[in-house]
């Protein structure tokens, strides 16, 4: 594998250029200002016309634009007019265009990326290879800027900013970023890491990882080369992340996607080994594509991959069946545009591979462990595939915190427990137009994982009252006078209902 082609920067020629980056508004702002909503939209899903119609100018962040985003070659004049180009010539950033020798192009996408606290952070890929890059991945042994494409890395897509957003961001001194691609989720590790390790199987991956921290302007990241936990063997840590190359495929022909075990065994030996690279209380947190074999049902399958002392929570997002998943990544790598006789065989090939391991759907989602030491472990496997709010890494933390507190509380102490209710929540009641009585409740949140369920007019009232004053038994004998029910049988009955609503995050134990 390469790294050839790619910048060897100069700290201070990086910094010279970083500085005219933010000078030009080289920024996720800068770019929605200069391209307006339907061109940024556009170039998001690969669409470039809209861009290239909104640089027509000569201003700096036009021709930013036009060289690391639409790559395009722009005249040496124009192009020092916006950035040092010298010194970008001299560390790679830039080359020389081939037919003119005035002209200039970039050696590689650089695009701007908004940090969590308005950070104005730079990711670096592949040519064409970004969301929104110019080139696209299709072709022959060869992608984007001669680089074979088994090697080609990725920018910012939709995975690796949902990881980002569900991620845990507590401070921590050490955080792993197992198969970096572009560096991303190191970036945003190093914000809150005291050190973050970045691996990857690719040389180039780790290369590039370089570059989008040093020209993002964060601490430089421990980078090693090799396959999952090979490159910090015996190491352990308090985070780790993931965004791995977990696509079910029949061989192993792009490296940033395709894992090259059989079926979902990559995302499995990963979950599976992740408890001896943590530290107690550490959260490894990962995305993942999993197998709908015939005769299991997937939870339970998930929930065997499981190490022991590690609490879970497993999220299916989407699933796919067999056909849509195989065309989906034929498309991605370009298969679409080959001869037909060469996409019915590889068509075949993947649905041969599913047929033989007996898959029937795929499905993706998040996992996320705790490595908590407990005795009894919470191991929570569902399907969620409704709208959440990102970012939502403090959510995740608060259910690994409930599970804590649901795990050290029988029903006793839960009802000599104070409650809130959980910012947000609303009631909504449901029945006919002009019934006296709803035909049910439904609390709903409005922020985090948005979950909404059904409770009756006893539970409704129950978390209404809850403000953090009255312990939850006090509250349920005031309930019980009210709708003259025995309060004895009321406490009996109502616990599995009090643990639903906390274990969902309606109800949060009262601080103090």
């Amino acid at each position: 594998m390469s790294t050839t082609h790619l910048p060897a920067p100069d700290p201070a020629r990086t910094a010279r250029l970083r500085e005219a980056l933010l000078a030009a508004a080289f920024t996720a702002d800068g770019l929605l200002d200069l391209l307006g909503a339907p061109a940024y939209a556009a170039l998001a899903r690969s669409e470039t016309v809209p861009a290239l119609r909104a640089t027509r100018g000569d201003s700096p962040l036009e021709t930013l634009v036009r060289l690391f985003l639409l790559q395009r070659p722009v005249a040496y004049g124009r192009a020092a007019a916006a950035l040092p180009v010298d010194d970008c010539l001299a560390d790679g950033w830039l080359v020389r265009d081939g037919s003119d020798a005035d002209a200039v192009r970039a050696s590689l996408d650089v695009r701007p990326y908004g940090g969590p606290e308005g950070q104005d952070w730079w990711i670096v890929s592949d040519l064409g290879c970004a969301v929104g890059g110019a080139g696209g991945i299709a072709g022959g042994a060869d992608g984007p800027g001669g680089v074979d494409r088994s090697e080609l890395v990725l920018g910012v897509g939709g995975a690796s900013t949902t990881l980002a957003g569900i991620t845990v961001r507590k401070p921590v001194g050490s955080a792993l970023d197992l198969g970096t691609g572009s560096g991303i989720q190191a970036l945003h590790a190093a914000q809150h890491a005291t050190k973050v390790t970045a691996t990857d199987l690719n040389p180039r991956a780790l290369h590039i990882t370089r570059l989008t921290l040093a020209l993002s302007g964060a601490p430089e990241a421990d980078l090693r080369q090799g396959s999952l936990f090979e490159p910090v063997a015996g190491e352990t840590f308090d985070l780790i992340v993931s965004n791995p190359p977990f696509v079910i495929s029949p061989g192993a022909r792009l490296t940033y996607r395709d894992g090259g075990m059989g079926g979902d065994d990559l995302c499995r030996t990963l979950v599976r080994q992740a408890a001896d690279r943590l530290n107690e209380g550490g959260y490894c947190q990962l995305l993942a594509n999993w197998q709908h074999v015939e005769g299991e049902d997937w939870r339970d399958r998930l929930a065997s991959w499981v190490p022991r002392g590690c609490d879970a929570w497993i999220i299916q997002r989407e699933v796919q069946d067999v056909a849509q998943y195989a065309e989906l990544w034929l498309r991605d790598a370009g298969d679409h545009r080959s001869t037909p006789e060469e996409y019915v065989a590889r068509y075949d090939a993947w649905l041969a591979e599913f047929e033989a391991r007996r898959t029937k759907a795929i499905g993706f989602g998040w996992i996320t462990l705790r490595k908590s030491g407990a005795e009894r472990p919470s191991v929570i496997a569902e399907e969620w595939p409704h709208p959440v709010e990102q970012p939502l890494g403090a959510t995740v933390a608060a259910h690994f915190e409930r599970q804590d507190f649901l795990r050290t509380h029988d029903d006793a102490a839960l009802l000599a427990t104070r409650f809130r209710l959980a910012d947000e929540v609303v009631q909504e009641q449901v029945g006919l137009p002009g019934a006296e009585d709803p035909e049910h409740v439904v609390l709903r949140q409005n922020r985090g994982m948005r979950r909404a369920t059904k409770v009756d007019t006893v539970g409704a009232g129950f978390a209404g009252v809850c403000d953090g004053t009255l312990e939850a038994g006090r509250i349920l004998d005031a309930i019980a006078q009210l709708v003259g029910e025995d309060p004895v049988l009321l406490r009996d009955r109502t616990p599995e209902a009090i643990r639903m609503l906390v274990e969902q995050g309606f109800l949060e134990p009262a601080a103090g």
